[in-house]
């Protein structure tokens, strides 16, 4: 059976939800994943409007789409991050408030809190036909990280240092998790640069920091690995019981040195000079094939969700190409060995 292919709409909040279901539709998406911002889903309103959600599945339904999972990254970013003016911009006034920064932090924790609980009302508020293919309800997100502008070593890092970061969020996740518990809703950590972790090694430190929590795993996203170095495929084989949801978005690097490395030099996406650049999906360096086969592997079969990114693409034009790219790369695992046939 096919893995569902869905698109995450965060980088078209832009455009009215409505509007774009019957864009996704046309793309040839089976479903969408949806973003905490823009008027794709409004937590506070899953919350206070009893119709909310019931009326958000009836625009799915109306153009034939599914949803697997929300995604709450930005309100996450706060949760752990040392806040300064950059987070207004992606912060609800809410949360933002009067931008004290342990304010922000508490009042993002408690968003996270309130999008488990929108989740469960919104996904209990599903169609028959889709709470049967929905395996578990999650939200994807990230954590934000107090302890990122220590990721160079010098000045030289502090004894504790490194720890203290991983107390915290500890501390500040795992009353998230225990709604997410309560709840009985997931949350996938999209491993990432600027969150608590970034890389296998990181990784591994949050599952032990929050004692490997159920409700805390993964929404993979190779992109953010391979310009790193790190191992993709291995982080699967290491998480496979973690991966509650999977990011599809590809990423190229330069074979020979460039002016701005791995670190980007402070140059914007799209110059000629950077290292790394995300691209539509098939036009970069990640080998999907491995992928799909370690997913065979490890027995995920959940949805696909296409995150699209490319600064030199149209992102219609990329975001149909990406979709039809998912169902040719996608295939089902053998239920046969296939050379026991030469013994009958």
């Amino acid at each position: 059976m096919a893995r569902p292919v869905t698109l995450f709409t965060g980088q078209w909040a832009d455009i009215k939800f409505d509007q774009m279901c019957k864009k996704a539709k046309k793309m040839g998406y089976d479903g969408v994943e949806l973003p905490c911002w823009g008027d794709h889903f409004e937590v506070s309103k899953a919350l206070e409007d009893r119709s909310y959600c019931k009326r958000k599945w009836e625009q799915l339904e109306k153009n034939k789409l599914e949803c697997y999972a929300i995604s709450a990254h930005l309100a996450g970013q706060a949760v752990c991050d040392l806040i300064d003016e950059r987070h207004k911009s992606i912060l609800p006034p809410h949360v933002w408030g009067d931008g004290k920064p342990e304010g922000v932090r508490k009042r993002a924790a408690a968003e996270m809190m309130d999008s488990a609980r929108a989740a469960r009302k919104f996904f209990d508020a599903a169609p028959a036909a889709m709470k049967k293919k929905i395996k578990r309800v999650v939200v994807n997100g990230f954590t934000g990280s107090s302890i990122w502008h220590l990721l160079y070593s010098f000045p030289p890092i502090m004894p504790g240092q490194i720890d203290k970061g991983f107390k915290d969020f500890a501390k500040r996740f795992k009353p998230i998790l225990d709604v997410f518990e309560q709840e009985d809703v997931y949350f996938g950590l999209e491993v990432h640069p600027t969150e608590i972790a970034f890389d296998i090694a990181s990784a591994a430190r949050a599952l032990e920091a929050v004692k490997g929590h159920k409700r805390f795993g993964f929404n993979y996203d190779p992109s953010h690995f391979g310009y790193q170095g790190v191992d993709y495929i291995r982080f699967l084989k290491e998480f496979g019981d973690r991966i509650f949801h999977v990011h599809m978005k590809d990423v190229y690097w330069s074979h020979t040195p460039t002016r701005g490395g791995v670190f980007g030099g402070h140059l914007d996406f799209g110059h000629p000079d950077r290292y790394w650049e995300f691209r539509s999906l098939g036009r970069g360096c990640i080998d999907f094939e491995a992928i799909i086969r370690t997913f065979n592997e490890i027995g995920y079969f959940g949805p696909l969700s296409v995150e699209w990114e490319d600064t030199n693409m149209d992102r219609e034009h990329g975001a149909a190409e990406a979709c039809a790219f998912v169902r040719k790369v996608d295939f089902p695992p053998s239920n046969i060995v296939f050379d026991a046939q030469f013994g009958e």
